[in-house]
């Protein structure tokens, strides 16, 4: 039996990759707060799509790809995947070969990561954007994707404790593996494309969870399947680049 709190890699949510898309099914409706192009902020959706996009990068890596109306790209190929309802979606530039996932439980109460990492669009929170990354862009081979599914009920405070814990992890193992920015010599804190999204159960449907900091065991659990993924997702990241250079 699984130790309370073990990671393993193997995750219980349905999902698949179509057409170079990640689709997540959600099992029904549920509380969804995300960063995403298409269906961000706070809503109810019964998939999650992660689409994999074609990269143009320039020879300093941080060229995004652009995309002047992400959503409505999205919202067309959640129609013809005929998962065009209640759909929140993201784009990257990374390869759903590269894929990582993790899952973590406590007694009753689990949460998974779905994850796809770059940082060849490395950044650190507070440098001036230059001309190009002004431009609206959604999607770059940089850029870091983590969704959080949580068997849980989260309150709205809850939901918003969890992005703050799962860009905490994210940044830890950043700075751990020494990731600089592509702006400067900084230490990058993420990359200039990153989103988040995580689904909760709706009300009465899963334990009530008011508060999800890092002092909390949903916490503690978010917080380590963010850095088992984006762990192995650089490392993954870094076995590309080098077949790629």
């Amino acid at each position: 039996m699984m130790r309370d709190g073990q990671i393993r890699a193997r995750v219980q949510t349905r999902h698949r990759v179509v057409e170079r898309t990640l689709i997540i099914d959600l099992g029904g409706r549920r509380r969804v707060l995300s960063s995403a192009p298409h269906g961000g902020g706070f809503t109810l959706a019964s998939y999650i799509l992660n689409h994999q996009v074609e990269a143009h990068p320039s020879e300093n890596g941080c060229r995004p790809t652009h995309f002047p109306n992400p959503s409505r790209t999205l919202r067309i190929l959640a129609d013809r995947l005929g998962v065009g309802k209640d759909t929140v979606g993201l784009m990257t530039a990374v390869p759903m070969t590269q894929l990582v996932r993790a899952r973590a439980r406590v007694g009753d109460l689990w949460v998974e990561c779905f994850a796809t990492v770059g940082v060849t669009n490395a950044v650190c929170a507070g440098e001036w954007p230059t001309a190009h990354t002004q431009r609206k862009s959604t999607a770059h081979p940089g850029t870091i994707n983590l969704i959080l599914i949580t068997n849980g009920h989260l309150s709205h405070a809850a939901l918003v404790g969890t992005v703050q814990v799962a860009t905490e992890a994210k940044t830890g193992l950043l700075r751990e593996y020494a990731v600089p920015s592509c702006q400067s010599q900084a230490t990058a804190t993420g990359t200039g494309t990153d989103a988040v999204v995580i689904a909760s159960q709706l009300r009465g449907q899963g334990p009530l969870y008011q508060y999800s900091g890092t002092h909390t065991i949903i916490g503690a659990l978010m917080g380590q399947v963010v850095a088992h993924c984006v762990a192995e997702g650089l490392e993954k990241a870094k076995a590309w680049q080098k077949r790629h250079q």
